[in-house]
């Protein structure tokens, strides 16, 4: 939750600053949030829960919609014909292998960005009124990942359940349906797309 908090203020300053004319850094950074994306859904089926399982049935089951490839791409995920122990295995399998592909895409975002430069909001020009990135950014980012993991870890060792659903406590179950099945808070703005598409 905290990395895709950062990513979405990331993403909303790139926005802002209008980062988005810079075509090749954006169009990676899109590609990097949709990476980070898949890694958290596979990350997200791995517990086996009831949400687990039945997330995993219903953004699956999506791909069902692309035509004449549809079923049979589902049925290459699931390993099978429904969710079961082959698709846990093989989300396993790319849970460990997308952060690998994710920072070979930043290390190409970041040498698209060092080739365009970054956008400057204070349209400061001048090598005069520049500051050095060194002892003044770097204390400040140190800082920074400081509460970070301070926060991560208050959360982490004393309330690790606070930010899980109680339903995926229970052991995944395909014939008991959850009554209300729904997105971590980083999807649901891709779950809110989806839902206003008839």
């Amino acid at each position: 939750s905290l990395f895709f908090m950062c990513l979405f203020m990331h993403v909303g300053r790139g926005i802002y600053y209008g980062s988005y004319t810079f075509m090749e850094t954006w169009n990676i950074g899109v590609i990097l949030l949709f990476a980070v994306m898949a890694t958290a859904f596979m990350g997200y089926v791995l517990p086996w829960g009831q949400m687990s399982f039945w997330g995993a049935t219903v953004i699956t089951n999506l791909l069902s919609a692309i035509p004449y490839i549809g079923t049979n791409l589902v049925e290459w995920i699931w390993g099978g014909f429904s969710v079961d122990k082959a698709t846990l295995t093989r989300f396993f399998a790319f849970h460990f292998i997308l952060p690998f592909i994710i920072a070979a895409l930043a290390m190409v975002h970041l040498l698209f960005l060092h080739e365009t430069g970054s956008n400057n909001p204070t349209g400061v020009n001048s090598d005069a009124d520049k500051i050095p990135f060194h002892p003044y950014y770097t204390m400040k980012d140190l800082l920074g990942v400081f509460l970070m993991l301070m926060t991560l870890m208050l959360l982490v060792l004393f309330s690790p359940d606070l930010l899980g659903d109680p339903d995926n406590y229970t052991p995944a179950n395909p014939l008991n349906t959850p009554p209300h099945i729904k997105p971590e808070w980083y999807f649901l703005f891709a779950y809110a797309i989806l839902r206003s598409i008839p």
